[in-house]
């Protein structure tokens, strides 16, 4: 018999394709990150339970240019700073990526809101741009120029907070009560800038970062970074406490229950 690919693999190949990515080589990134402090209210306003505000109401985007083997990866996050008990972070409302495969791994494995977008990091001269667009709106812009050379930040540990979650068959609720995630990346720079510009955001429907309000411009910078991965569940939440935001992850919640028909499938 051929070879069927949809076949079932043996947990040796399995195995050994796992063993394969987590050796993978540093892949650095080059990325534009801006700071700014927004309204205190805002913040309280998008975070899940059991999540609370942290002192300072600071928001981040990072958007950024990956080269992998060869292969142009463009990846971006906006985030809210805020506390899971003793334990400060972020918690990232939308991620976005410009490859299906970028995608699927973090939505799957740790529950990062990661959508499919044009992600973009232009550089002329000391003239810097960075862009996220999607569904024909540039929704975050971050424009400015080098100022100059900053030191190299110390190799730094952080933590950022996401709900691995899948919604109810029937359309009601979730299959089980969503998990938060702690991801902890240790991460480290080989160049620093700072950059002297603005931060725009401009009004989506399908992904409004423009309702956090850029209220006190804290900083941008130019860098390359590298870093690693790890997660795990902190927690099991009640799915009354997440379901009101579940519209954070898609562009449309209808769409998770009213898929039509593939062809062939019964009607």
């Amino acid at each position: 018999m051929a070879r069927v690919r949809y076949g079932a693999r043996s947990l040796e190949t399995l195995s050994k394709s796992a063993k394969d990515r987590s050796v993978l080589p540093e892949i650095w990134s080059t990325g534009v990150v801006a700071l700014w402090e927004t309204d205190p209210e805002v913040v309280a306003a998008v975070l899940p339970p059991p999540l609370v505000p942290a002192d300072r109401p600071l928001v981040r985007a990072n958007i950024s240019a990956v080269d992998i083997n060869g292969y142009p990866l463009g990846a971006g996050a906006i985030a809210v700073r805020c506390k899971h008990g003793d334990v400060e972070g972020d918690y990232t409302l939308t991620m976005p990526m410009t490859t299906e495969r970028s995608v699927i791994g973090g939505r799957e494995v740790f529950g990062e809101p990661k959508k499919l977008a044009e992600v973009t990091v232009d550089r002329d001269g000391d003239e810097v741009v960075a862009k996220v667009t999607r569904l024909g709106v540039t929704y975050v812009e971050i424009r400015g120029r080098v100022a100059e050379e900053l030191p190299l930040p110390d190799p730094r540990t952080t933590t950022s907070f996401y709900y691995k979650f899948l919604p109810a068959i029937d359309g009601d609720g979730f299959d089980a009560d969503p998990m938060l995630v702690h991801v902890t990346r240790n991460e480290k720079h080989r160049s620093s800038s700072r950059v002297e510009g603005e931060v725009i955001l401009r009004d989506s429907d399908f992904d409004p970062v423009a309702d956090l309000p850029v209220r006190k411009l804290v900083s941008i910078t130019l860098g390359e970074r590298t870093s690693d991965q790890q997660g795990f569940v902190a927690e099991h939440v009640k799915a009354d406490l997440v379901l009101p935001y579940i519209h954070q992850r898609y562009d449309d919640v209808a769409q998770i229950s009213d898929a039509p028909p593939a062809p062939g499938d019964p009607v």
